[in-house]
């Protein structure tokens, strides 16, 4: 997979935008930013298009740009020499397809039936657009579909929100998810840009769905962490149950039997999906340490982050 897929795969969420004024560019890809969200599909819905492709690319270089409802090698042009690294069309044109193959541009083409999957991979595809996927038959038809094809992703766009994001993203063959909602063109005329960075912040909390799991108390060996444990469990009617390397007490703390990473001990906080996760901290200066990475399968499941806070490390866990 190239670079640019990887990166839209890390980043879970593609806003999908239209745009009437070529001057509201910049102010919308900062805000964009500001939400945790430095992607944006700009349409070839207006003729603001190209040029809004132009200032994002030039003034924004942290911000992924591409070029959306492209329907001819016309647009493709236009959107590529503008900076666009992107594109995606509503529906898959062989034409507009085979151009950007060609050329080795990224193209994620729309469909929605068994024979435009077969279109795509004959062409070498690995990641195309489900759409309109709320209206065609929504995640359901999208498994059934999805099904008998291993070698593809999805990005399902068309009726995707707030509400149903989770529900699509927690399907092992999206890739991402495209949407509007938290870049409405009304708000973007309106220059409400402070209401665009805290739907798009929005957007990101519920993808990755932080939650708190348990704090945990570094002790140092079986008879301290035993006698800690008991205390809280006497003291609270919280059960204990032993574990190879700690004491759970209830659902809140965790008692090691030896010293783990933080000073005191470590702060277990739960993902959805610990790779964008990871990705997402990393653009926030916090890094995974390698060292702590726990897999089953070679699915990442548990790793510890290179910051503490007041002497807990901080402990990220695949929910």
């Amino acid at each position: 997979m190239n670079e640019v897929l990887e990166k839209i795969g890390e980043l879970g969420l593609v806003p999908v935008v239209k745009i009437e004024r070529s001057e509201d560019a910049l102010s919308l890809g900062k805000s964009l930013i500001d939400g945790d969200l430095p992607i944006a599909e700009i349409t070839f819905r207006t003729a603001a298009a190209e040029m809004a492709i132009r200032t994002l690319t030039q003034e924004l270089p942290e911000l992924l740009v591409g070029a959306g409802t492209v329907l001819s090698v016309e647009q493709v042009k236009k959107a590529t020499s503008a900076g666009a690294q992107f594109i995606v069309s509503p529906g898959f044109n062989p034409e507009v397809v085979d151009y950007c193959v060609d050329n080795r541009i990224t193209v994620t083409p729309g469909l929605n039936t068994p024979t435009q999957i077969e279109m795509a991979l004959e062409r070498g595809l690995e990641v195309v657009k489900f759409f309109p996927a709320e209206a065609s038959g929504g995640l359901e038809l999208l498994k059934a579909i999805a099904a008998p094809y291993s070698g593809i992703q999805f990005i399902p766009t068309g009726g995707i929100s707030n509400e149903n994001l989770s529900s699509y993203l927690s399907y092992s063959r999206v890739h991402a998810c495209g949407g509007s909602w938290m870049v409405k063109t009304d708000l973007i005329s309106a220059g409400r840009f402070d209401e665009i960075t805290r739907l798009s912040r929005e957007a990101v909390s519920t993808m990755l769905g932080f939650e708190f799991q348990h704090l945990g108390i570094n002790e140092e060996s079986r008879e301290t962490a035993l006698e800690s444990a008991s205390f809280l469990s006497n003291l609270f009617y919280f059960p204990v149950k032993e574990g190879t390397s700690s004491f759970f007490v209830g659902s809140g703390f965790e008692v090691t039997k030896s010293r783990f990473p933080g000073r005191n001990g470590h702060i277990a906080v739960s993902t959805n999906d610990l790779y964008r996760a990871g990705a997402y901290l990393k653009r926030k200066g916090v890094s995974i340490l390698p060292e702590t990475e726990k897999g089953e399968d070679s699915k990442l499941r548990a790793v510890h982050l290179d910051k503490e806070v007041s002497g807990f490390a901080i402990h990220l866990v695949q929910k």
